[in-house]
């Protein structure tokens, strides 16, 4: 029996206008928004549709606002290809997107994820807020040679791998004037860097702040082993024990993400159909370097008739 993993987006997916369809189409989506905004205290729905940008990209808005669209998105899933749902045999996130691949996992309740997942964006908007520090996407360079450009900026400050996303494609993360220099080192070294549109250095020690309380929060709820494997950012495994979970979901914060490894470990497991469910198809483009040959589908506003 083939096997098909869900995969859900992370930070840098969001934009204006993201649910706006889904909620508007299926009633049970629509209620997820309802749910949010009651547990957020803001109009969810109404951020996602008119922002402004500034304020659904900030890592308190952005992140509830993935976690709360995507699973809305599933709505589409089950209308038009409602077997995905049926047979789908792993689950995996990018970053935030680890969240909403547990709750589709039935490992958190929707409204546990969320309350976590609020927590999660005030307390790395905090730490963010405390050190001046960024993240730059590296183009065309491979690990060893953005370990190299990592080590020459590193004089500047803290700096390091923070996203291992596919070939060709690695994120560093670090202190303000490390980000700075790291640009100009690696385009002499012949990558591309982009310096990327957020709050801070995440997945890095610079984050340990963050971490006291989302222990606490994840402490607070309830966490039941998955019903599918969950494939972790961390170490590319999946999960079953809460304890677990709850301590790698922690670790997560300040620790590298492993994209590239954990696509690679569901193909591993057997897996040979993806579907990334929720905005945008950022996952979609990394498959592409990561295996060009994998079949994946996507599920979002656009696929919304």
């Amino acid at each position: 029996m083939p096997k098909t993993a869900l995969l859900f987006p992370g930070q840098g997916a969001q934009h204006v206008g993201m649910g706006v369809k889904v909620a508007e189409k299926y009633p049970a989506a629509k209620q997820l928004f309802d749910q949010a905004s009651e547990i957020l205290g803001f109009d969810l729905l109404d951020v996602c549709a008119n922002g402004p940008e500034d304020r659904i990209n900030s890592t308190a808005v952005s992140q509830p606002a993935l976690y709360v669209s995507s699973l809305a998105s599933l709505e589409i899933v089950k209308d038009q290809a409602p077997a995905v749902l049926d047979e789908a045999t792993h689950a995996a996130g990018l970053s935030l997107g680890e969240y909403t691949a547990l709750a589709f996992a039935e490992a958190l309740s929707f409204e546990d994820g969320l309350r976590v997942v609020k927590v999660r964006g005030e307390a790395m908007q905090a730490a963010a807020d405390a050190t001046p520090s960024g993240m730059v996407s590296l183009l065309l360079l491979d690990v060893d040679k953005v370990e190299e450009v990592c080590q020459q900026a590193s004089e500047h400050g803290l700096i390091q791998i923070a996203n291992y996303l596919c070939p060709g494609n690695l994120v560093v993360s670090g202190d303000k004037a490390a980000c700075e220099a790291v640009v100009g080192i690696a385009e002499a070294a012949g990558g591309r860097p982009v310096p990327l549109k957020v709050a801070g250095a995440f997945h890095t020690p610079i984050m340990q702040s963050a971490t006291e309380k989302l222990a606490d929060i994840l402490n607070s709820v309830d966490i039941k082993s998955p019903r599918i494997p969950v494939i972790s950012n961390v170490d590319a495994e999946s999960h079953s024990d809460p304890a677990e979970i709850r301590e790698i979901l922690v670790r997560q914060v300040v620790h590298p993400v492993l994209w590239e490894k954990s696509v690679r470990r569901l193909m591993e497991l057997g897996v040979v159909h993806f579907v990334e469910v929720g905005p945008g198809r950022v996952l979609k483009g990394l498959m592409k370097r990561i295996d060009r040959k994998a079949s994946m589908d996507n599920y979002n506003d656009e696929s919304v008739a």
